[in-house]
């Protein structure tokens, strides 16, 4: 059993399919949000319990809830087939592959990233990834609960499934032989792989990509923070496509 905090997150995960077991309000809460959390609750009959503001500090345990808990069934994870086939129904399938991130606020701020560009699903790492937690789910207002996620023993394996679906694959590394980002064209079923915050993505990945694209850096640091360039990215193919 999961736990979400706060207002955005709860609320987003009683609009989605998200397996809700009960959500906990602490007794004063007031608000348009609050309102829409009962309504949404309401809808899906799902139990609404006020609690007194020691018994809620209690399930609370020190993180930040503005006021609201709920509590959801174990994260729901898709197959690869299930998302493939899915994505299809798009006229550009657009997947994102998450190569070993590990920091969970990272991991929380690209998935909510990734559903704001309207990804069709997003694969990640059995091993040295971050699981889904409740900080994720926080970290990502919400946007876990609607997301096709998919978990893969080798992402190579991966890849070379999505190619055989007519996806091309695009990574992100910065080399001295990577494309300048804004000069591919992204119009077609694609499948974009960002890697870990210290190592990028790994050299077997990498060489099983089609593409290899970089953010020109004109500063003295040479490289952005994984969940920034992840944004970076999605949002010129978005762009992009839209043109």
């Amino acid at each position: 059993m999961n736990k979400i905090y706060g207002r955005k997150p709860v609320l987003e995960a009683l609009k989605s399919d998200a397996e809700i077991e009960v959500v906990y309000v602490a007794f004063g809460q007031h608000g348009e949000v609050i309102n829409q959390i009962f309504s949404a609750a309401k809808k899906r009959g799902i139990k609404i319990t006020q609690l007194s503001a020691p018994k809620f500090d209690s399930l609370a345990e020190g993180q930040n809830t503005q006021g609201v808990i709920a509590l959801k069934s174990s994260q729901k994870y898709f197959e690869l087939d299930e998302i493939i086939s899915e994505s299809k129904r798009t006229k550009f399938p657009f997947l994102l592959l998450l190569d070993s991130i590990q920091d969970p606020h990272n991991l929380g701020a690209i998935l909510r990233t990734a559903e704001c560009a309207g990804v069709d699903g997003v694969i990640v790492t059995t091993n040295q990834s971050a699981p889904i937690t409740d900080t994720v789910e926080k970290i990502s207002a919400g946007a876990v609960s609607h997301l096709k996620i998919c978990k893969v023993n080798n992402l190579v394996h991966a890849i070379e499934k999505l190619k055989k679906e007519g996806f091309w694959i695009a990574g992100s590394h910065l080399t001295s032989d990577s494309k300048n980002y804004t000069e591919l064209d992204y119009k077609m079923p694609l499948a974009l792989i960002v890697g870990n915050e210290e190592k990028g993505i790994r050299k077997l990945v990498a060489e099983n990509c089609d593409f290899i694209i970089k953010i020109p850096m004109k500063g003295k640091i040479d490289s952005l923070n994984v969940s920034v360039s992840t944004g970076v990215l999605l949002f010129e193919i978005l762009r992009e496509r839209n043109i």
